[in-house]
């Protein structure tokens, strides 16, 4: 008999956050191959933290992350470096550099992780821009497009290896609700087509409730996960008074509108 395939993150007793003072303390959860993952809760609870903890930009506290059953070794510079080739990040403010062009913005991870000449980067960049539903803005400057191009040039740029890892950061913060909408189907559509895992930090209700296969809710008093599970199913039968508060906000809205 076979063994099962490792879930495609493995968190095992993480503890992570700054100067020794943990944010987050023995946080254990997996995310399945092609799932859709949120990490979700108020302001404050560690969701962002935890992202930089999975990603490598900070080193645990505690505990330890396996990707489909492999730990990154910090100690091990190639050996970091190789894993980290399998992730894209889509970081909270696009982060383009405003100097470059859109394809020279997506051209940067390969330019600096593949031996590619500089006709197929520009090719494969040009190729990413379009999934991303940016052809005909290659040239352009990020000063020049709005909010929501930014982010899709942002994906495009996280998606410029064929990651089997996606990493969102708030990918929805500062947009209205239609473009929103829209980057939730390009997301469901990178995951169709391409098989990618997903994990997205985000509080935003629209998206959880559309595009979410599974979350976490993390609570800053508890410094840890307080719920796990579908979010409709959270928000139909939790008992705990944080996660219901959190998951019907928009109810609420709805009331006082």
């Amino acid at each position: 008999m076979t063994a099962p395939n490792p879930p495609a993150i493995d968190v095992t007793r993480l503890s992570c956050g700054y100067d020794r003072i943990p944010v987050l303390k023995d946080v254990s959860f997996t995310v399945n191959s092609e799932e859709i993952f949120f990490i979700i809760g108020g302001s404050g609870c560690g969701k962002s933290t935890l992202l930089r903890n999975l990603i490598g930009i900070n080193r645990p506290l505690g505990g330890e992350v396996k990707f489909n059953g492999q730990r990154i070794d910090h100690h091990d510079v190639l050996n970091r470096r190789e894993r980290l080739k399998t992730f894209g990040v889509l970081y909270q403010s696009a982060a383009l550099w405003s100097s470059f062009t859109l394809r020279e913005n997506v051209s940067l991870p390969l330019e600096e992780y593949t031996t590619l000449n500089k006709r197929e980067i520009e090719e494969i960049a040009t190729l990413k821009l379009a999934q991303v539903g940016l052809t005909g803005f290659e040239d352009y400057y990020p000063a020049e497009i709005s909010g929501g191009m930014k982010k899709r040039a942002g994906l495009a740029r996280a998606l410029a290896l064929d990651p089997q890892l996606l990493f969102l950061d708030e990918p929805s913060a500062g947009l209205d609700p239609i473009t929103s909408r829209k980057l939730d189907e390009l997301v469901l559509q990178i995951r169709e087509s391409f098989g990618t895992t997903l994990v997205v930090v985000s509080h935003e209700l629209a998206s959880i409730f559309s595009i979410a296969d599974r979350v976490i809710m993390l609570d800053k008093g508890e410094q840890g996960i307080i719920a796990e599970g579908p979010p409709r199913e959270l928000a139909a039968h939790s008992r705990d008074p944080r996660v219901t508060e959190f998951l019907h906000r928009g109810d609420r809205l709805e009331h006082t509108a």
